[in-house]
């Protein structure tokens, strides 16, 4: 647990312990998982209100969809953010919750989640110039998990586009297909994601127990608009996705269909020839073809007609 005391205009401070809320400022009390099992009670001493037993296993679920709700004493949204590594494959997230007291935030999240760390950063270093208000602060912390959202966009991008080249390359004998589809996949969670995203941001915004400001109006529909244009861009690359393996489908097929017109020219070619000479094996005394001393050659130059007429023909009909 770590306890912030915010004053605008002042660096943040760090306290050891809080008993009560401070007389100027506000509080940010960040929690994760593996302390905060009895969270609530540390807080009801600070502010009097009891959290609902709902609201308590939401915080601690680590597989909480985005989600927002609130009582008269507090807003809690649930928002779910990129892990600490920039990677796509698989998608690694972590699920945070944030409960938002007059002159209180009340973050619970995973230790390894970046975004809230990084704000941290960003006060201490004077970076970010917070006000007093929790919703202010847990709008930059939103704002930070989705601008990671957005900076996987071109990793995302770089890995379905080489996955692409090289299943539709001619030269490349591989098959993999189902690596794509894999990829699609990813690209759907993301597009779902955004949406269960958008839906919790949108929720906040018509259910929250704030006065909003115009600046913090302002910056939730901006955290919105970044949260559409990753819910579009996923969906462009799920429709990408989708054209280039059927394409692939559509050029194995014609791969395939160039392949059978070749053997099946082969095969009339070698149909002909199969007959004459199947006749000419026939044991029937009476053949006077048998007998002739230029039988042989003349046979086999009828063969080398017939072949060179049937290659001809077919050439010229554009079958091979």
């Amino acid at each position: 647990m770590e306890i912030l005391h915010l004053v605008p205009g002042q660096l943040p401070a760090k306290l050891d312990h809080a008993d009560a809320l401070p007389e100027h400022g506000m509080l940010w009390i960040d929690f994760t998982r593996s302390e905060a099992a009895d969270w609530p009670a540390k807080i009801k001493l600070l502010t009097g209100a009891d959290i609902d037993n709902e609201h308590l296993d939401d915080s601690l679920n680590v597989t909480h969809p985005p989600f927002f709700d609130g009582t008269s004493d507090y807003d809690m949204l649930i928002f779910e953010g990129l892990g600490p590594k920039d990677e796509v494959f698989p998608l690694d997230t972590r699920v945070g919750a944030m409960f938002l007291f007059d002159r209180l935030l009340v973050s619970i999240r995973e230790a390894d989640a970046p975004s809230y760390a990084t704000v941290k950063h960003r006060l201490a270093s004077g970076r970010l110039k917070c006000g007093i208000s929790p919703v202010q602060l847990a709008e930059h912390i939103l704002d930070c998990m989705v601008d990671r959202w957005l900076r996987i966009r071109e990793i995302l991008d770089q890995r379905l586009t080489a996955m692409q080249d090289e299943l539709l390359d001619p030269t490349n004998h591989c098959d993999d297909w189902r690596t794509l589809l894999g990829g699609r996949r990813v690209v759907r969670r993301l597009e779902s994601l955004g949406d269960a995203q958008h839906e919790a941001l949108d929720a906040w915004r018509r259910g929250t127990r704030f006065d909003w400001t115009q600046g913090e109006e302002v910056r939730l529909r901006d955290i919105s608009e970044h949260v559409t244009r990753i819910i579009e861009h996923a969906s462009n690359l799920e429709r990408d996705v989708e054209a280039a393996v059927q394409l692939h489908f559509a050029t194995v097929s014609h791969r395939t269909n160039r392949i059978m017109r070749t053997l099946t020219v082969i095969s009339a070619v070698f149909f002909p020839l199969n007959f004459v000479t199947s006749l000419y094996g026939m044991n029937f005394e009476y053949m006077p073809e048998l007998h002739w001393h230029l039988g042989y050659p003349l046979v086999l130059s009828l063969l080398t007609i017939i072949a060179g007429g049937l290659l001809l023909l077919f050439k010229r009909r554009g079958y091979f």
